[in-house]
C-alpha cells in the first residue's frame, strides 16, 4: 500500500548514479529479463494449454521490451523474491503485481504506478460477514507482501497463516485449514472464478486499503526507470494499456473488474 510515499505528476528525473547503466546493458544483450508471477492469475501464471507463462503484466513487459527492440526472458517469482531478483542482478524488472511502498522504494526505484486494487478476503460463505471477525479466523496469505503487513498492522490479534504463493493459499481456504483467505480484489477475483464450486465462497465487501502497483528496477537505474516510464505513459495515449487492461479485466474476461487509474494520473515523486 502507498502510505507516506509521495504521489505527483510530472517526470522522473534523469538523475541518478554515473555507473548505473542498465538500460544500455540491456540494450548491448537485446534480452530484458523480467521477473513475473506463474502462479498469480490473471497478473501471471502457466496457461494449462500452453504451458507458458502469461498475464496482464507479462503483456505489459513483453511489449516494453518490443519498444527497446529486444526479446523477453520471463523469470518466475513468487512475492518473496522479487527484491532479491532484482538486487542480486538477476533480473533487469520485476512486472509482478507490486505494490508500492515506502519501505520497497528503499531497495528498488518503482515506476509511475499502472494498476490499484484493494486487499480484500474470500471465504466460504457467512463465515466473514463484517471485519469485527477477523480476529477470530484463520486467515491464509502470501508471505512477503502487502497484504500480510496490511493485516498484522491493522488486526494484530488475527491468526495469520502464510503461504508461499496464492495457489496453496487458496487450497488451503478450500480443504478447511484457514477460513479465509486475503490477497488483492483482482486476484481473488480470478481464484473464486476459477473453481468449480464457486458457489459454496464469497466476496464479502470488507475492504482492508488500497494499493497501487508499479514495475520495479534496481536502484540508481534512472535511465531503464525513464525509459518505462515513458512507455508506460505512451501506452496509455495510444489505448495499448486498455487494451491489455481489456484482454485480463474487461467485460468478457475471466475477471472482470472496473478500471480504477489511467496510467500517468499519479506518479511516484523521485527522490
Amino acid at each position: 500500500m502507498v502510505t507516506s510515499l509521495a504521489l505527483a505528476i510530472g517526470s522522473f528525473t534523469l538523475g541518478g548514479a554515473a555507473w548505473a547503466d542498465r538500460l544500455d546493458d540491456v540494450r548491448k544483450a537485446g534480452v530484458l529479463r523480467v521477473a513475473a508471477f506463474d502462479g498469480n492469475p490473471p497478473f501471471g501464471y502457466i496457461d494449462p494449454a500452453s504451458k507458458k507463462q502469461v498475464g496482464h503484466d507479462i503483456d505489459l513487459a513483453t511489449e516494453f521490451a518490443k519498444s527497446l527492440g529486444v526479446k523477453i526472458e520471463l523469470v518466475p517469482t513468487n512475492p518473496a523474491n522479487r527484491i532479491p531478483l532484482l538486487t542480486s542482478g538477476k533480473v533487469d524488472v520485476v512486472f509482478a503485481s507490486f505494490t508500492i511502498t515506502d519501505e520497497r522504494a528503499k531497495a528498488v526505484d518503482f515506476t509511475t504506478p499502472y494498476f490499484l486494487v484493494g486487499q480484500q478476503f474470500l471465504a466460504k460463505k457467512g463465515v466473514l460477514k463484517d471485519a469485527a471477525q477477523i480476529k477470530d479466523i484463520r486467515i491464509g496469505t502470501e508471505k512477503g507482501t502487502t497484504m500480510e503487513s496490511n493485516l498484522r498492522k491493522n488486526y494484530p490479534d488475527a491468526k495469520v497463516v502464510l503461504y508461499d504463493d496464492s495457489p496453496f493459499a487458496l487450497a488451503a481456504l478450500r480443504n478447511g485449514n484457514v477460513q479465509a483467505i486475503t490477497n488483492d480484489g483482482v486476484k481473488l477475483t480470478a481464484q473464486w472464478n476459477a473453481i468449480p464450486d464457486k458457489e459454496k465462497y464469497e466476496i464479502p465487501p470488507i475492504t482492508v486499503s488500497k494499493e497501487y502497483l508499479g514495475a520495479a528496477v534496481p536502484k540508481g537505474e534512472a535511465r531503464l526507470l525513464e525509459a518505462l516510464n515513458t512507455w508506460l505513459v505512451d501506452s496509455e495515449k495510444n489505448g495499448r494499456a486498455l487494451a491489455i487492461y481489456d484482454t485480463w479485466f474487461g467485460p468478457n474476461s475471466k475477471a472482470p473488474l472496473p478500471r480504477l487509474l489511467k496510467i500517468g494520473d499519479q506518479r511516484v515523486a523521485a527522490n
